[in-house]
């Protein structure tokens, strides 16, 4: 990771958590059938990244960051509120995966599926392209985000 006079300010992201900040950042999180997308904008060289549970909120109780259509349109305003125009974003996104179904079998009910396309279906949508992603599988990932740079690094856990 890239860093200003050796001094990097961490952060660590929960879930249904969403960070962007004008100030360079590594982020941490780690992820289940949870995705993460990661916006980052070309011109400004900033990033935001937000942690999302399940993909869909359904009106009832708060629209939480919890829920992924709330999660990635919270994260474009944050953006844009930091001066981004939609423009000039692109995505990485991971997560997703099955741990909780360590068989192999694939089950069509499964929260990171329908998590990840729910990510791929919104950006699409906005106009968004995804230059990286890793989804799916049966591990978890713990990934590190550099706000600065777009770098992200990935271990399977």
């Amino acid at each position: 990771m890239h860093t200003m006079n050796n001094l990097v300010i961490t952060h660590y992201l929960f879930p249904a958590e969403l960070f962007a900040e004008a100030q360079p950042h590594v982020v941490s999180t780690v992820l289940g059938s949870c995705v993460a997308v990661c916006l980052y904008d070309t011109k400004l060289q900033i990033g935001g990244i937000n942690h999302y549970m399940l993909p869909l909120w359904n009106g009832t109780g708060l629209a939480s960051p919890k829920y992924g259509n709330i999660a990635i349109i919270k994260l474009l305003e944050r953006m844009e509120k930091l001066g981004s125009n939609k423009a000039n974003l692109v995505a990485k996104v991971f997560g997703g995966g099955d741990v909780l179904n360590k068989t192999g079998s694939s089950s069509s009910f499964s929260i990171g599926k329908r998590n990840a396309q729910l990510a791929l279906d919104m950006l699409a949508e906005h106009k968004i392209p995804i230059i990286a992603q890793s989804l799916g599988g049966n591990h978890g990932r713990q990934i590190l985000f550099n706000t600065q740079t777009n770098e992200v690094r990935q271990k399977y856990v």
